[in-house]
């Protein structure tokens, strides 16, 4: 099966749990997404404002995964 995700952009707005954060898409909708186990492996943490990359399902547009920091 070919990879059917979505990419996007999302803003922290607050982080919800150790792995865990609300984030703002684009379109104004607020989700919740979690670190990757890359990331969570890693310990990475992000503040509230930071811009982040997110990979999205076609089937929940609730929840996302975080992929890392958003390119400048």
């Amino acid at each position: 099966m070919p990879d059917a995700s979505i990419h996007t952009h999302g803003r922290i707005i607050e982080q919800a749990g150790p792995v865990l954060y609300r984030v703002s898409l684009p379109n104004g909708k607020i989700i919740l997404a979690h670190l990757s186990k890359r990331l969570a492996e890693g310990n990475a943490a992000f503040a509230a404002g930071e811009m982040l990359l997110l990979e999205l399902t076609p089937y929940d547009f609730d929840s996302a995964r975080i992929l890392g920091p958003a390119e400048a």
